[in-house]
């Protein structure tokens, strides 16, 4: 099992934001840098770019050896996922107030990503309570902001 750590922050918010990827496997990290966001859309920018490490996985894995956990600590990211997605969808990426779902954009493409990897699970673990892959998700985000 691969576990995948993410994480997002923001000064303000919005403000200056910043996101986190740790492979607690191999120590990969990714990060980067909004000037202008919101949290959410650091935390989903975070499993987004989460894939790229999958997308990057050893050749091996062509054949489905590896299966990945993608841990986040963002309620709404985890929950978007595994509950609200399909309802999105089915009702033409508007909420159960008929209001089109915040950061649209950003769950149309993470939408694609988590159907396309069918060998992926997804985790909410709770955040700045010592979980070591969360931490160091937790260290690339805010260091970048």
């Amino acid at each position: 099992m691969i576990r995948i750590y993410t994480d997002g922050a923001c000064r303000g918010n919005p403000g200056p934001g910043g996101w986190g990827v740790y492979c607690e496997n191999d120590h990969r990290e990714l990060s980067g840098y909004s000037a202008q966001t919101t949290n959410n859309r650091m935390e989903l920018q975070a499993v987004i770019r989460a894939f790229d490490l999958i997308k990057n996985a050893p050749a091996e894995d062509e054949e489905n050896k590896y299966k990945y956990t993608i841990y986040t600590d963002s309620q709404y990211v985890y929950k978007g996922i595994v509950a609200w997605r399909q309802m999105w969808k089915a009702n033409n990426w508007r909420n159960s107030k008929k209001k089109v779902v915040e950061n649209i954009d950003l769950w149309k493409e993470l939408d694609v990503l988590v159907d396309s990897h069918p060998n992926t699970t997804y985790q909410w673990v709770k955040g700045h309570n010592g979980t070591h892959g969360n931490v160091q998700a937790d260290r690339l985000a805010t260091s970048t902001i």
